[in-house]
Formats: structure tokens, sequence, C-alpha cells
């Protein structure tokens, strides 16, 4: 088997509806540019708030993809 080498971002995906929307938008976002995305994990939820109500739910997620660097 080949050796590979993938790298590891960090995204911020919102919902105005939940975390989990929160961070199929983040991932749905980037895979429009990258490409070969093969893992992602949520590191931290949290909500944005207003007026003491939640305005929006936020879902920072690692993501890694195969890194085709020269």
């Amino acid at each position: 088997m080949a050796e590979s080498v993938y790298k590891v971002i960090e995204l911020v995906g919102t919902s105005t509806e939940s975390w989990e929307k929160a961070a199929a938008a983040a991932i749905k976002r980037a895979s429009k540019s990258l490409r070969d995305l093969r893992i992602a994990e949520v590191s931290q939820l949290d909500m944005h708030l207003n007026n003491g109500k939640v305005e929006s739910y936020r879902a920072k997620i690692k993501v890694s993809f195969k890194y085709e660097g020269s």
C-alpha cells in the first residue's frame, strides 16, 4: 500500500436550526473546493445569542483530506 499524507483544517459551520445542520453546512461548502475529503470531527459546539435567545448554532469541525502538495 502506498503511503499517503492528509492535511487537517478547522472550519466553522452555522445554522439557525441545529448543530447537525451547522456541521453539514461546513462540509457541504468545503466539498466545493477540497477534493478527497476523508474524516470530519466535531471539536466544539456553541451558540450565538441575541437578547438571551439562540440566534444560531455553530459547529467547529476538523476536516481531513488527501494532501497533494509539491
